[in-house]
């Protein structure tokens, strides 16, 4: 050290060189004192759903907006947590009540009733009974002189049948079908409650398959009515009967068509025009009630196919009405007749006529009613009304087939005169004729 000194003095000129020894502060950590993390609670208003009711046509795009509107709420709030959370989120839902007008006269469907098609049975359930009807059958084979030879006499055989029925009110008046009692030898009637009790048969009109039968007035409910007139192909129908024995059964379905006429459906010695459906109407649910989605009555079941698979068929409720009050009331009903046959005219069939010969026809338009046969001393006769006629309106109303034809005849009044503008050898005349009542199963108008 002492030569280090001596050779900066000799070198550096420095006097003196004082070496202060090196002193280290002591290090010193201060604590670490960190403030409290405050988080503050995040806070969301509650969620408020207003009701949201909805057409049928609106459902879809309903619940897609619905969905797009969560999926935007939950991108924002990611957003905005990785910004800074705010003290609070007010989140609301809007829905707007969206409702498509029904059709005039067409009722509007319950959708938002799950249960709507077992509140419309239940409203008429207990007007709907079950007939039960007995036939003596006697024995063909038995000998008249087996009781002389000390053989025993046997009894008739008994023939069992059911069908349905429609209760009206009070009175115990029933609608059913003609062809569930007739020839029938006794008539019970099975309520709803399980009461078993003795039917009257009042009447029966073979041609409109409409029969009347009569119980002892009680405290029995009457099932609403609706219209016919205003139902609709695609409309809910509901069909509620007793196939097979098998009390109350009831079936759905939609109403296929209106307006369907006898001769359609394959019954041409019928007066009436059906409601067609493909809700099952079976044996035993004949004369049973149709219903609409409100539990309205709008026509009285009938099985009259019996190979119409898939296809059910109604009276319309105003007709059977009509002419069970007829029943109710004389025991009969009377069904305006004028004594012709007739057929629709068409292409086809107008160059046959036209080929043959014998008939002498002379037809100038391809379509239109056309007379084929007039009854002897009929009302038609009478009038003068003849082969190869063309019907071209009756009573002042415009028609195009037979079965327009037939229910302006049905509507017409017995006695009262009937006009009718026919075409013969294309010209037009105009003819009235005077309808007459027959009560039985007419094979013309």
């Amino acid at each position: 050290m002492t030569a280090v000194v001596s050779w900066i003095r000799q070198h550096w000129s420095v006097q003196s060189l004082t070496l202060k020894p090196l002193i280290f502060k002591p290090l010193i950590f201060k604590p670490l004192i960190l403030k409290p993390l405050i988080l503050k609670p995040l806070i969301f208003k509650p969620l408020i759903l207003k009701p949201l009711i909805l057409s049928p046509r609106v459902w879809g795009l309903s619940l897609f907006l619905l969905g797009g509107g969560v999926g935007l709420w939950v991108g924002r709030l990611s957003a905005l947590g990785s910004q800074g959370s705010p003290s609070s989120f007010p989140v609301t839902f809007t829905a707007t009540h969206i409702e498509s007008p029904a059709p005039q006269g067409v009722s509007p469907l319950p959708l938002d009733n799950p249960n709507f098609m077992a509140q419309a049975v239940a409203q008429v359930g207990e007007s709907v009974v079950r007939i039960d009807t007995v036939t003596l059958a006697p024995d063909l084979d038995r000998s008249p002189f087996q009781h002389w030879f000390g053989r025993p006499q046997q009894p008739d055989s008994i023939d069992r049948g059911s069908g349905s029925g429609l209760l009206l009110g009070r009175e115990g008046r029933i609608i059913t079908n003609a062809h569930v009692v007739e020839g029938a030898d006794g008539v019970e009637v099975a309520l709803r409650d399980g009461q078993i009790v003795a039917g009257t048969v009042v009447g029966l009109d073979r041609v409109t398959d409409i029969a009347a039968i009569q119980i002892a007035a009680g405290n029995w409910s009457t099932p609403p009515l609706g219209r016919s007139v205003a139902v609709v192909p695609g409309q809910w129908a509901i069909a509620i009967g007793n196939p097979l024995g098998l009390d109350n059964t009831v079936t759905a379905g939609i109403i296929s068509a209106v307006g369907r006429s006898s001769s359609q459906v394959g019954i041409p010695d019928k007066r009436v025009t059906f409601i067609q459906t493909d809700a099952a109407i079976n044996p035993g649910n004949s004369g049973g009630p149709l219903l609409n989605d409100r539990g309205e009555v709008i026509g009285i079941n009938t099985a009259i196919r019996s190979d119409a698979q898939g296809l059910g068929f109604a009276i319309p409720i105003e007709k059977a009405l009509a002419i069970a009050e007829q029943l109710f009331t004389t025991g009969k009903v009377e069904h305006p007749f004028m004594g012709i046959q007739m057929v629709n005219l068409t292409p086809e069939l107008r160059q046959k006529l036209q080929n043959d010969a014998t008939l002498r026809l002379k037809l100038h338009q391809d379509n239109g009613v056309l007379v084929v046969r007039v009854l002897a001393e009929s009302p038609a006769a009478v009038a003068g009304l003849q082969s190869g006629d063309l019907i071209e309106t009756v009573g002042g109303v415009a028609v195009a087939t037979t079965g327009e034809v037939q229910a302006q005849v049905e509507a017409s009044v017995v006695g009262e005169p009937l006009t009718l503008v026919i075409r013969r050898s294309n010209q037009a005349q105009t003819l009235t004729v005077i309808p007459q009542a027959v009560s039985g199963e007419p094979s013309l108008d």
